[in-house]
């Protein structure tokens, strides 16, 4: 798959419960905005960029890419980012990732890439080691745009979970678990997360 087939989407629309209401993509990290690290590590993976925000659209933009609020009222978390990404994207296909992973994998959008064109898949999502078990990292997702009309019914019927959506769909786990890949879908739900990847 071409980089120039996928828009990457990083998605920062969260409330930051857990960081004290913090706009986590805007949260410091090593003296940059944890949202611009998570778009340097996709600008070489994909062919366009965007930013899901719901608030502090202003900073957001100032990063040089497009900003998508949700379409989806009461915050319905990740999957309202998803649908706001396949419905602005113009590509065939949207990469998903949290702004508050800012390890994540480099060639992240290959590997998903390549397994979704193998298998025929419509998406595909990340999966790493944690304690003895692979565990699907779902917002780390590879997708059909197409899927939106199959996406907005799931969240107009009132789901919310990426897992039991992505369990509809024709898709597939791809396993990260080279020695490169240790720690690399860390995130920051908290400050001392934050603190523990060395910012």
């Amino acid at each position: 798959m071409k980089p120039e087939q996928i828009t990457g989407l990083v998605l920062a629309g969260g409330l930051g419960t857990r960081m004290g209401g913090a706009d986590k993509g805007l949260v410091p990290w090593q003296g940059r905005p944890l949202a611009v690290h998570a778009l340097e590590r996709l600008r070489p993976q994909v062919g366009a960029l965007a930013i899901n925000a719901n608030r502090h659209q202003d900073a957001y933009a100032a990063f040089g890419v497009p900003v998508w609020a949700d379409t989806v009222a009461g915050q319905p978390g990740p999957l309202a980012g998803f649908l706001a990404g396949m419905a602005q994207a113009r590509t065939d296909w949207l990469l998903t990732v949290p702004c508050d992973t800012p390890r994540f994998p480099s060639d992240l959008a290959r590997r998903l890439g390549e397994a979704v064109l193998i298998e025929g898949a419509d998406l595909a999502v990340a999966a790493a080691p944690e304690h003895g078990t692979m565990r699907p990292q779902p917002v780390f997702c590879l997708m059909r745009t197409s899927l939106h009309a199959s996406l907005a019914r799931f969240v107009a019927g009132g789901g919310r979970k990426v897992g039991r959506w992505v369990a509809e769909c024709h898709g597939l786990t791809v396993p990260f678990d080279r020695p490169d890949d240790a720690g690399a879908f860390a995130n920051a739900n908290t400050p001392e997360d934050l603190q523990a990847l060395g910012g």
